[in-house]
C-alpha cells in the first residue's frame, strides 16, 4: 500500500500528521500514562493529539473475549437482519449485537430494527444507526479488531469519550480528539476537547493514516502549519 503523505490540506490549512508508534496497548495499560509516555516530546504549541478509539476501549477493558457473552433472544433474532458492509462485521453477529444490547437497551435496539427495515422499505440508509446511538455504531465485531491479539473479542466504543479528550487536554496542554477511522467512511470525532476544531481532524484523518492493520500507531498529533496556499511552491 502507498505510504500516505505526511502532510495534508484540512480546512484551508496544511496539517502535518505525526503517527506515534505505541506497541500494543492492553487494558493493563492506561490511556493519560501512555500519552505522557509517547506523546508529550513530540508535541508543540498549537498542535492536537488524536487517539484511536478502539485502542481507548481497550484500555478502558472494554474488549469482551465472545467465549464470555452469552445471547439472548432478540439479540439472536435482531443480528440476522444487519445489513453486509464491506468494512466490517459490526452488529452482524449475536455476540456483538448481544452487546449493543447490553450497552443501550433491547427497547432501543428494537426500536433501531424496526426504523432500519422502515428505511430499507424506502430505500434509506443508516436508520438503525440513527436510533441505536454512537454507542452501538462504534461496537466492532468479533475478528475485525485489526490486531490478532484482540481476535475473539467483541470491542465496544469507549466509555465517556469527551471526558476522555478533555482529560488529555489538561495533561498536554494541546487539544485532543478520540477518532473512529476507516478506509470506507473516512473519519469521525467521537470524543472531543472543549476547543477542538472538529472538522480540521475530521478532514486531516479522512485517508485514514494509521492504516486498519497492526502498525500500532494509534497516536496521531496533527500540526497546522499555516495557509495552504503557502506552501504551494
Amino acid at each position: 500500500m502507498k505510504d500516505k503523505p505526511d502532510v495534508v490540506t484540512a480546512r484551508g490549512q496544511q496539517v502535518r500528521r505525526i503517527l506515534v508508534k505505541t506497541g500494543l496497548l492492553t487494558e493493563k495499560d492506561d490511556i493519560i500514562e501512555t500519552v505522557r509516555k509517547f506523546a508529550p516530546e513530540l508535541l508543540q504549541s498549537g498542535d492536537i493529539v488524536t487517539i484511536a478509539e478502539s485502542p481507548v476501549a481497550i484500555m478502558q477493558g472494554r474488549a469482551i473475549p465472545i467465549d464470555k457473552i452469552r445471547p439472548g433472544f432478540w439479540a439472536t433474532v435482531l443480528w440476522r437482519f444487519v445489513r453486509k458492509v464491506p468494512y466490517g462485521i459490526g452488529l452482524r453477529s449475536p455476540w456483538s449485537m448481544q452487546c449493543a444490547i447490553d450497552e443501550v437497551g433491547a427497547p432501543r435496539i428494537v426500536k433501531a430494527a424496526i426504523a432500519g427495515f422502515w428505511g430499507k422499505l424506502h430505500k434509506r440508509r443508516g436508520d438503525f444507526y440513527r436510533v441505536a446511538g454512537k454507542q452501538a455504531k462504534m461496537i466492532d465485531a468479533a475478528y475485525t479488531s485489526g490486531v490478532k491479539e484482540f481476535y475473539g473479542c467483541v470491542i465496544l466504543g469507549p466509555k465517556d469519550p469527551d471526558t476522555v479528550a478533555q482529560n488529555l487536554k489538561k495533561e498536554t496542554g494541546a487539544e485532543a480528539a478520540i477518532v473512529d477511522v476507516n478506509d470506507i467512511f473516512g473519519c469521525a470525532v467521537v470524543g472531543a476537547s472543549d476547543g477542538l476544531d472538529v472538522e480540521l481532524v475530521e478532514e486531516a484523518l479522512r485517508d485514514n493514516p494509521a492504516g486498519q492493520g497492526d502498525a500500532m500507531t494509534p497516536i496521531i498529533i496533527l500540526r497546522p502549519e499555516g495557509p495552504a496556499e503557502s506552501a504551494s511552491h
